[in-house]
């Protein structure tokens, strides 16, 4: 690829992630800057990263900066703690974060309901000393059947994600199959099926997955896909992965969802970290 355009990029509709993109400029500026790049849509892992609820002011003044650049809000993260940062998650968290995720549920899925999201991500959380995995566990689907509920009250899926182990070795959820148990035991509690998997490519070729495999087996419990290259977690083309060759296989399995670009710009303007899309 080496930063020549994709062939097949037309057959995919891209989305990228404000919250690793264009974090040069204030959060209220990113939605114009990604219209000015050319999207119509963006995603965003939860804004504000110390609290859950934050004042109904910062949620409308985000909510109208979507709406001023017309690009459209295809995903959020329920609060997560510290992301980026030493946190993955807070919702298997037993006390005070598990409480902070539950008071946020409501909050995320409102804003994303009045925007039009039709996507809300779960991270499940580290796990923790002392604890038993079990109760940790126990406490997560709790949790995430809180979330289902939320996300079918607005249209939405709710979305469970793998990360990779090198960089997250405390997060449970570090293989496709483990994250979409996860799902399966959500939608069996809730009997909604909004469960969704949110297959992260980088994360699961970090993991050394066999990714066409991966395709093969959870395309048709895929909610959303992220993307970034590998090593390195930037752009297509900056790394090894066949990612054009991936989405395509994503394709013919069936998956006509959003894709969403989560890879860092690698030290230049976010702007310019798109040229291998066709314009």
């Amino acid at each position: 690829m080496s930063g020549s355009a994709w062939s097949t990029a037309g057959d995919h509709r891209f989305d990228v992630n404000l919250s690793i993109l264009f974090t040069e400029l204030p959060l209220p500026a990113r939605p114009a800057a990604a219209a000015a790049a050319g999207f119509e849509a963006v995603e965003l892992w939860w804004p504000w990263a110390d609290s859950p609820t934050p004042r109904q002011s910062e949620l409308d003044a985000l909510g109208e900066a979507l709406q001023d650049a017309g690009v459209r809000l295809t995903g959020l993260n329920f609060y997560a703690g510290r992301l980026p940062g030493p946190d993955r998650g807070a919702l298997s968290l037993p006390g005070e974060e598990s409480e902070r995720f539950r008071a946020n549920v409501e909050v995320a899925a409102g804003f994303a309901g009045a925007l039009g999201c039709t996507a809300l991500n779960a991270l499940y959380g580290n796990r923790v000393d002392g604890v038993d995995p079990a109760e940790q566990d126990a406490l997560a689907l709790e949790n995430l059947v809180l979330a289902a509920r939320a996300a079918d009250r607005i249209g939405a899926v709710l979305l469970v994600e793998a990360l990779n182990g090198p960089e997250s070795p405390r997060y449970p959820l570090v293989s496709a199959p483990a994250a979409v148990g996860v799902v399966d035991k959500v939608n069996a509690a809730t009997g909604l099926d909004n469960a969704r998997f949110l297959m992260d490519l980088y994360h699961l070729a970090v993991n050394g997955e066999n990714l066409p495999a991966v395709i093969d087996r959870y395309a048709a419990i895929t909610g959303h896909v992220q993307i970034a290259d590998n090593p390195g977690r930037g752009a297509p083309g900056t790394g090894s992965l066949p990612l054009e060759a991936l989405l395509g296989r994503l394709r013919e399995a069936g998956y006509d969802g959003w894709v969403g670009l989560e890879y860092k710009p690698g030290g230049r303007p976010s702007a310019e970290a798109f040229g291998w899309l066709p314009r």
